[in-house]
């Protein structure tokens, strides 16, 4: 089966309204980093503050979405997405009201991080279906779930195109607390939406059926935490960075426009790795793309205006969906299948903490030295990167895969 008819058969089997529903429900996480930390530094006047904030949202959803992961995977993913779906509404408008009342830095923070906290990880928990939709009537084959999960990659790029990009048109017509706003009701409808949506069933089936012990925490999956925490790290500093630049040149509402260009060839190579012939493994497609990752992110220390940025960062975002696309389904193939909700949302979890420590510390040196300082955590990263997959192949390699 080719690749583009593998994509036909799987939104044949969910149809086009899920597909639709799935995706617009990841914006709002994406949304909400970028927007926190453009809201609170742009009215506290400090990068550090703002980068403290969106980290603590990006920190809390990471600590309890694998948990969240682990409750679906028992109970069900409906209950969960519902619960966090609005909970998460609701904290996004308080950021709001709080910044607007000239809350103090530490109410801030906190109530980001509550936020963070009660926010779903759709994303991976669309992951997490695609096995018992393929699998439904005896329709599984790998195929299809290298396909969906290539979908998924490309999918999650394109929320960071997206999400970012929202965040600063509305800044820009309206107010950086207006993309908060748009974000808490994206979330409410379309969160809930995919909450109640009929394949959120099938994950509570999968689990009753494959009822069996098995550890998360292996040495291979703890390495693909580790690669994860790694794009975290450049997505947060990326943020940073172009943020300070943008607000060098005076136009900082343009930040997550500049950002979201990472997202856009990340769409492109990421639908593309359904190509990819199924004999090259997967540690060695994170070797490749780690080792695109550092060499893509290295102009970055020579720019020095929006132009060039935009640029640097439309190149590097080729490299980003096939690290993450690799990592995410190498992860799921060495759990036990009842554990992939927690296995996705820990994935998931460790990039949120990463982007915290990106944002926190690029902005911490943006204060100090401005956006070029910034735009060293990422280079910086992305050779970590490179070094960790060079050092994990022969585990990586060996790790059993269902």
């Amino acid at each position: 089966m080719s690749p583009l008819a593998s994509y036909r058969r799987l939104f044949a089997m969910v149809g086009p309204a899920y597909v639709v529903v799935a995706f617009l429900g990841r914006l709002p996480l994406a949304m909400s980093q970028m927007g926190t930390l453009l809201l609170v530094s742009s009215t506290t006047g400090s990068y550090t503050t703002g980068g403290l904030a969106a980290g603590a949202l990006a920190v809390a959803n990471a600590i309890v979405s694998p948990v969240a992961g682990a409750i679906a995977d028992r109970t069900g993913q409906r209950p969960v997405v519902l619960v966090q779906s609005f909970a998460g509404g609701a904290g996004l408008t308080a950021i709001v009201v709080l910044t607007g009342a000239g809350a103090a830095d530490g109410w801030l923070i906190a109530i980001a991080a509550l936020t963070g906290a009660a926010m779903p990880q759709v994303g991976p928990l669309a992951r997490v279906r695609w096995r018992p939709i393929t699998g439904s009537a005896g329709r599984e084959s790998p195929q299809l779930v290298d396909a969906a999960f290539s979908y998924e990659g490309a999918a999650d790029e394109a929320s960071f195109v997206l999400g970012p990009a929202l965040v600063g048109l509305v800044a820009v017509l309206i107010d950086p607390a207006g993309s908060l706003l748009v974000a808490a009701g994206l979330l409410v409808v379309f969160g809930g939406w995919f909450g109640l949506h009929p394949t959120a069933a099938l994950t509570r089936i999968t689990h009753v059926a494959t009822a069996v012990k098995g550890r998360i925490l292996t040495q291979a999956f703890m390495i693909i935490v580790a690669a994860q925490f790694l794009v975290g790290v450049l997505f947060g500093s990326v943020q940073t960075g172009a943020t300070a630049l943008a607000t060098a040149e005076g136009t900082p509402g343009l930040s997550g426009l500049v950002h979201a260009t990472l997202g856009v060839g990340s769409v492109v190579a990421g639908l593309s790795m359904a190509w990819v012939p199924a004999r090259i493994g997967f540690q060695h497609r994170i070797l490749v793309a780690a080792a695109a990752l550092a060499l893509l992110s290295s102009p970055l220390a020579l720019v020095h205006s929006l132009p060039a940025l935009v640029a640097v960062v439309l190149v590097l975002g080729f490299a980003v969906a096939p690290y993450m696309i690799s990592n995410f389904t190498l992860g799921e193939r060495i759990v036990p299948l009842n554990r992939v909700g927690a296995a996705m949302t820990l994935l998931a979890g460790a990039t949120g903490i990463g982007y915290a420590v990106g944002s926190t510390t690029a902005g911490r040196l943006a204060d100090a030295g401005g956006y070029s300082p910034a735009f060293g955590v990422t280079i910086t990263a992305a050779w970590l990167a490179l070094t960790l997959a060079v050092v994990a192949q022969r585990v990586l390699g060996r790790a059993p895969q269902r």
